[in-house]
């Protein structure tokens, strides 16, 4: 990553995940009373005055626990620290000075890096009383409140002030998604990609609780993965930070380009798994099949992927359009291979047909098999056009096309893909009179 990186540090519930929020101008990342609830890192793009950078939220360091995801959350804090060109430690300006705090100073001064103080959950500057973390040593504290955005102005001028200079924009990134039910490996999966232990992997079921942004550069195209919470099904989604974690999954689909579903080998496709493939698909995003654990499946055979996959295609036929891979995070057997496809999803995806071939093949369609006849009504379709990309969609042209039925539809989007392949990506096609053209 050229662009400067900044990371946000303290210790549980000051407001951390709040101020990342308020930065990054979205709630990408979990905000809950209950500490402890950011448990890896978060990356998020930002900007203040034409100055571009990477802000990275993370976990809530406790130092005296040997609680595993505490050393866990540790070690991820610690790794942000040593990336970071900028830090900003947070305390909380209601608690006042926390020993913890004393002893983060400390590790940020042997950093060697460049850092501010920031009091958080200061809503009146006038009337709170934050002078008491100057003790820490500090030239300036910088007052917020994360909540309602007094202050901010002031830390990031601050902030854009420290940082190295850059004239680099964020370049146009591609956007995957790795989504699945919980505990399938997607943690390990992009871990394994990255070639570092950049999200935090625990036998623990809904480790990972927020969609958490690791970035990456593959043929000099950045990549952005985005390791997202497990899916369960909404019944058993009780609690509210789960709640949050399965919308922001969903938000993440929304924002991505290429989904990759990863699907656990030993426990077969499963009806969540059809189900989360298909909100990617609807979404009108890439799609990528990840059979992850394929080294644990069970009496495998030469010709067990092929029926691995004529048997999801049976469950969902629109599955056929779409790329699987057999792999195993934990031997990293064909990992490498999901960078090569998804960016050939993405170029599928983003594909532009000219009107000229388009109109080729509408010809080359209604030769092989003519629109139906209604009863006492000629129905002709006249020419077509690609009128988007992202997915690729097409617009028909006719006579009457609401007399076009979806068997028919379905001959011109089969013929479409035969001729054209997208594959990976939805394509939709549209029914238009010529009185719309």
């Amino acid at each position: 990553m050229s662009l400067p990186v900044i990371a946000i540090v303290g210790r549980p519930n000051v407001g951390k995940s709040h101020l990342f929020n308020r930065i990054v101008g979205d709630a990408s990342a979990i905000v809950s009373e209950e500490a402890g609830t950011t448990r890896d890192r978060h990356f998020g793009q930002a900007d203040w005055a034409g100055h571009h950078f990477w802000l990275v939220d993370t976990g809530g360091l406790v130092e005296d626990s040997n609680e595993p995801m505490d050393v866990a959350i540790r070690n991820q804090v610690m790794q942000a620290i040593d990336e970071a060109d900028l830090l900003m430690l947070v305390v909380d300006a209601k608690v006042g000075v926390h020993p913890s705090d004393a002893r983060l100073v400390d590790i940020l001064r042997h950093a060697k890096k460049p850092w501010v103080l920031v009091a958080n959950k200061v809503d009146d500057p006038n009337s709170a009383d934050f002078y008491d973390f100057y003790r820490l040593g500090v030239t300036d504290v910088y007052p917020v409140s994360a909540a309602n955005g007094k202050g901010s102005g002031d830390l990031l001028d601050a902030v854009v002030a420290a940082i190295p200079e850059t004239d680099e924009v964020p370049s146009a990134a591609v956007r995957i998604a790795v989504i699945g039910r919980p505990n399938v490996g997607k943690s390990s999966f992009v871990n394994k990609l990255l070639g570092e232990e950049r999200l935090v992997v625990n036998d623990e079921s809904g480790t990972t609780r927020d969609s958490i942004d690791a970035p990456m550069r593959y043929h000099d195209q950045e990549i952005i993965f985005v390791d997202t919470a497990g899916l369960r099904r909404q019944s058993k989604i009780d609690d509210g930070i789960e709640f949050y974690s399965a919308l922001r999954t969903r938000r993440a689909i929304d924002s991505s380009d290429v989904c990759i579903l990863m699907v656990d080998a030993t426990e077969g496709l499963q009806n969540q798994d059809l189900k989360i493939a298909t909100l990617a698909w609807e979404a009108g995003r890439g799609l990528i099949m990840v059979i992850n654990k394929w080294d644990l499946y069970a009496d495998k055979t030469d010709k067990s992927s092929a029926k691995f996959r004529k048997d999801a295609v049976e469950k969902v036929p629109y599955l056929g359009f779409v790329p699987f891979l057999f792999t195993s995070a934990l031997t990293g057997q064909r990992v490498n291979k999901v960078l090569d496809m998804a960016l050939e999803v993405q170029a599928q995806r983003t594909r532009r047909i000219s009107t000229s071939q388009v109109n080729d093949a509408l010809q080359e369609i209604i030769a092989r098999l003519q629109p139906p006849q209604a009863a006492g009504r000629e129905v002709k379709l006249n020419y077509a056009t690609q009128v988007e990309t992202s997915p690729p969609t097409f617009a028909f042209f006719g006579n009457h096309p609401e007399l076009i039925p979806e068997n028919y539809i379905r001959f011109i989007h089969n013929q479409l893909r035969e001729k054209w392949g997208f594959t990976g990506s939805p394509m939709r096609i549209i029914m238009r009179s010529k009185r719309e053209s």
